[in-house]
């Protein structure tokens, strides 16, 4: 298993570690344009932003010496002129796959709302930057990653019920995708499955 990620290519896209020097355009990403984040929140949001940053950076060779694979956030810069235009990454998902009806004996079997830890994918991408295929692209080389350098079984990702942009861009991926029939874990709503070639 590959520890160290290098940064990934794709036709127009950089992926690659946080940096500090990426706090200003972190902060106007998340917390301007993502989040919204209110004015009067704005100097404690640059500061927990920075904080976030900080751990962002460091965590890809920190993770490496523990000899785990590299989770977390990556800067997703469009390579012909290098500005960030998004976030994507792997994370734990804990997923409770006993609740989808595709996982369980028939109609009658008990549910069973204990997780799995799985390879979880992460994308967030600048408003003006969405509608273009980018998270799709970034979403594409990390599967294409995972498949190749950890032997993974599958990949998955969630989202919302409301997330459509989100749930377009498993469907593009080829993600099977299936949504929770019932009201938890809130976080739990619609999953999307791909599994290895």
């Amino acid at each position: 298993m590959a520890l160290r990620m290098p940064p990934l290519e794709t036709d127009r896209l950089v992926i690659r570690p946080y940096v500090m020097d990426d706090l200003e355009a972190v902060y106007r990403l998340f917390d301007r344009d993502i989040y919204a984040v209110p004015d009067s929140e704005l100097e404690t949001a640059r500061r927990d932003r920075e904080e976030w940053l900080r751990w962002s950076a460091l965590n890809p060779e920190q993770l490496a010496r523990l000899y785990q694979p590299p989770m977390g956030d990556r800067a997703m810069v469009l390579k012909e002129s290098g500005e960030l235009i998004g976030s994507c990454g792997y994370n734990p998902s804990p997923i409770p796959w006993g609740l989808l009806a595709s996982h369980r004996a028939g109609p009658e079997a008990p549910i069973d709302d204990r997780c799995d830890l799985e390879m979880g994918l992460y994308w967030a991408l600048a408003t003006a930057h969405r509608g273009q295929g980018y998270a799709t692209e970034a979403a594409r080389a990390l599967i294409d990653y995972a498949f190749a350098h950890w032997n993974l079984r599958r990949v998955v990702a969630i989202t919302g019920h409301d997330n459509a942009a989100s749930i377009g861009v498993m469907r593009r991926l080829g993600m099977s995708v299936e949504s929770n029939p019932f009201p938890g874990p809130h976080w739990f709503q619609v999953v999307g499955v791909i599994e290895s070639p």
